[in-house]
């Protein structure tokens, strides 16, 4: 991994996210690259602070903005962050900002508050995992020397999900993580166990994934919903970090269609990645 993308709006939730891109940096040798997209999130500065940073920022001179300030962390020390500013709000441009910046990954911060299916549903976040072709992290709150040792990938064994799941396979091996693919045996598509097995092994038939124990690595989780049983299962082993596929072009909606609204338990603040088909 050579570079991590961290889309900044100077909120609190944007150095959630900063503090986690900056622990991933150091442990992957890779390097930062800061967006500010004027407009993005301004709320707070007052009129002339707002014109002052536009202005500073339109010069390139960074040293007396609000936007140097705010890289100005000791947890960055060590990290080589490259400054970058879009001068309009256009979210659609993120993803093109980061390939073009050489990024494998977006770490974003989100304001959601209410599970998975919100963090993402009509919110700036959703916009960004919707359109990016890279792997999207989102983070809602505080994360104390975060890593990637366990990951779940969420799943229902369509092909259509197989790109997702391959890109995820790669991502987490890169990391030495301990994953699991993990469905959800909801009653309304309830299956017993010989057709869940089957399902999933021909799924990893068709994705072509080497030294992959069936067995081991797949795990079949009963519960009344969707987010119920992610969380609970996460929970469970102490993930770090649940993976979610999205097709594009609802973003998550699409995924949590028949969940959406629907969760009972106290959510939970695992961070969430997405990769898209």
């Amino acid at each position: 991994m050579n570079k991590i993308l961290v889309p900044i709006d100077f909120s609190e939730h944007s150095e959630f996210a900063l503090r986690v891109a900056a622990t991933i940096a150091k442990r992957s040798k890779s390097e930062l690259v800061a967006l500010h997209m004027l407009g993005l999130s301004d709320e707070g500065l007052t009129r002339r602070e707002t014109e002052e940073l536009q202005e500073s920022i339109l010069n390139l001179k960074f040293s007396d903005t609000k936007f140097t300030d705010f890289l100005d962390r000791i947890y960055l020390h060590g990290v080589k962050i490259q400054p970058y500013v879009q001068r309009n709000k256009d979210f659609f441009e993120i993803d093109r900002i980061a390939k073009n910046n050489g990024a494998c990954l977006i770490v974003m911060g989100s304001h959601g508050s209410k599970g998975i299916s919100e963090v993402f549903v009509g919110s700036n976040t959703e916009k960004v995992v919707r359109t990016s072709s890279l792997p999207v992290l989102v983070i809602k709150s505080p994360v104390v020397n975060f890593k990637f040792n366990k990951a779940v990938f969420i799943c229902d064994f369509n092909e259509v999900y197989i790109k997702p799941f391959l890109n995820a396979w790669k991502f987490f091996k890169s990391f030495k993580s301990l994953f699991k693919i993990l469905y959800i045996n909801l009653p309304e598509e309830f299956l017993n166990n010989q057709e869940m097995e089957e399902k999933a092994r021909e799924f990893i038939k068709k994705s072509e994934v080497e030294d992959f124990n069936l067995s081991e690595d797949v795990i079949f989780y009963n519960d009344y919903n969707l987010e119920d049983g992610i969380y609970s299962y996460a929970n469970k082993i102490e993930a770090d970090v649940i993976a979610i596929p999205t097709r594009g072009k609802k973003g998550l909606a699409h995924f949590f269609s028949a969940n959406k609204g629907e969760s009972l338990v106290n959510h939970s603040d695992i961070p969430v990645i997405s990769f898209k088909k």
